[in-house]
């Protein structure tokens, strides 16, 4: 079933809701697409004839196993979108959301399925968001938030939690990226911000705001 780009926006976000909070609200929807609460009440509408939603008296709605399938195929598309954007163009990874977030209403099917067999089939994308395949299944990664890492154990950096252009540009100033290698040296209690090691060389001082939006998995040999 053909949807327009507003109907897959909206689908999106309500996947990504209710990830957190199980049961949406119209004001939760709003708030994160930037539109009035009138808005997305027509739009559920819309979404709710196409056999998308389960509504709960009292409680919310979330998407159903058809809503939240043609969710996942979304996300695989913005997420190979950006694959290519970053691996084959040589885009930086914070220059590529807005790009693939028009990229990823493209309708065809075999062209995904195509340029996933291109990128060699890839689990994860620059950010380190996994990739669901062609069914939908996402592959699953043990990871901590760095705020919780052990000191003076050697780690990975695996994913990003937000893809704000300003963050990365930030993370990019201090040399970090997915796969680079993480010690933490020591925690501040007072602004806790965090001494950290990258690569086993560079020293670098990580604030409470930005460790919160790092995610690391823990290596199995000594640093």
């Amino acid at each position: 079933m053909p949807f327009t780009a507003a109907e897959e926006n909206y689908i999106k976000t309500i996947f990504q809701l209710q990830l957190n909070e199980g049961m949406v609200s119209t004001n939760s929807v709003a708030t994160a697409l930037e539109t009035s609460a009138a808005s997305v009440t027509d739009m559920l509408k819309k979404l709710k004839l196409k056999k998308l939603l389960v509504y709960e008296k009292y409680k919310g709605f979330k998407l159903n196993n058809e809503g939240k399938k043609t969710a996942l195929g979304i996300i695989r598309k913005h997420r190979l979108w950006e694959t290519f954007l970053v691996n084959t163009l040589h885009f930086k990874w914070d220059e590529v959301h807005e790009v693939a977030e028009q990229l990823e209403h493209i309708q065809s099917n075999q062209l995904i399925d195509h340029l996933a067999n291109f990128l060699g089939n890839p689990q994860f994308d620059p950010h380190g968001d996994p990739i669901p395949d062609s069914a939908g299944k996402m592959p699953v990664l043990s990871q901590i938030n760095l705020t919780k890492f052990p000191l003076h154990v050697l780690g990975e950096i695996c994913s990003v939690g937000s893809q704000s252009s300003d963050m990365l540009s930030l993370l990019s100033h201090k040399h970090i990226e997915i796969g680079s290698k993480i010690t933490v040296v020591q925690y501040f209690a007072f602004d806790e911000s965090i001494d950290v090691k990258i690569n086993n060389k560079l020293l670098v001082n990580i604030s409470a705001k930005l460790a919160q939006h790092l995610y690391v998995k823990k290596l199995n040999y000594a640093s």
